[in-house]
C-alpha cells in the first residue's frame, strides 16, 4: 500500500491519532503535497460522503473523518502553495436569523473545507446584512451558503436571497441552500442557485456550481 492510500485510509477510517505521522511520513517519502491532499484526503472525504449518501455510515463517522483530515491538513499546509487548500475559491456560509441550529452547518462547513474551499463561517442567527457585509469584505468570494433548520426560519431564509439577489455583486456568487425543511422546490422558488440535502452532496453541488 503506497503511502497515499495509507493517509486515505487513516482518513476514512477516522484516525485522528495516526494521521499525522502518515502524512509526515508521505512527505518524508517524497510524495508530492498537492497529491496528498487531492488523493490521500479529499479523495477519501469523497468516499465517506457517498458512504454518507448510501446510509453505510453516519454524522458521528462523518465528523471523525473530517476531523482526521483537518489534523492531516495542518501538517501539509507548510508545503503546498497558501492558495492549494483554499483552490475551489472562497465560500461564506451562515445559518440565517432567528435559527440557532449549527451541527448541520458546521458538518457541511466541514465538507466543504474538505472539497477544496476557503470556508468564512458566520455562525448561527446571522442577518442578511451581515452576509452582504461579508462578501463586500471578501469580493473574491464565490459561494454563499445558507442553512435554515426550522420551519419557521425559511421566510428569514427567503428574505436573505432576495436580499442577497438585490445587490450589485449577486452576479458574481451563487448561493445555495439547505436544511431539514427546505426543498430543491422551495430553493428555486426563492431564487437560489443550487439546494442539497445533506452535507456530502453540499460538497458536490458547491463544486459544480463553480465549475
Amino acid at each position: 500500500m503506497s503511502k497515499i492510500d495509507e493517509v486515505a485510509e487513516l482518513v476514512e477510517k477516522g484516525k485522528s491519532k495516526k494521521i499525522e505521522a502518515a502524512v509526515q511520513a508521505a512527505l518524508d517519502d517524497g510524495c508530492d503535497p498537492v497529491e496528498i491532499l487531492n488523493k490521500g484526503m479529499i479523495d477519501a472525504m469523497g468516499i465517506v460522503g457517498e458512504k454518507f449518501k448510501n446510509n453505510e455510515i453516519f454524522v458521528p463517522e462523518m465528523l471523525v473523518a473530517a476531523k482526521a483530515m483537518k489534523k492531516g491538513v495542518e501538517v501539509l499546509k507548510p508545503h503546498l502553495a497558501s492558495d492549494a487548500t483554499g483552490a475551489m475559491g472562497k465560500l461564506i456560509i451562515a445559518t440565517v436569523a432567528g435559527d440557532l441550529h449549527d451541527i448541520g452547518k458546521n458538518l457541511v462547513a466541514m465538507m466543504l473545507e474538505s472539497a477544496g474551499f476557503e470556508v468564512i463561517d458566520l455562525g448561527v442567527d446571522v442577518p442578511a446584512d451581515k452576509i452582504i457585509a461579508a462578501v463586500n469584505e471578501n469580493p473574491d468570494t464565490k459561494i454563499v451558503a445558507l442553512s435554515a433548520l426550522l420551519t419557521t426560519t425559511m421566510p428569514a431564509m427567503r428574505d436573505t436571497v432576495s436580499a442577497l439577489s438585490a445587490q450589485d455583486f449577486r452576479k458574481n456568487i451563487k448561493i445555495m441552500v439547505g436544511g431539514a425543511p427546505i426543498t430543491e422546490a422551495f430553493a428555486t422558488e426563492i431564487g437560489a442557485d443550487g439546494y442539497s440535502e445533506d452535507a456530502a452532496s453540499a460538497a458536490t453541488l458547491a463544486k459544480s456550481l463553480v465549475a
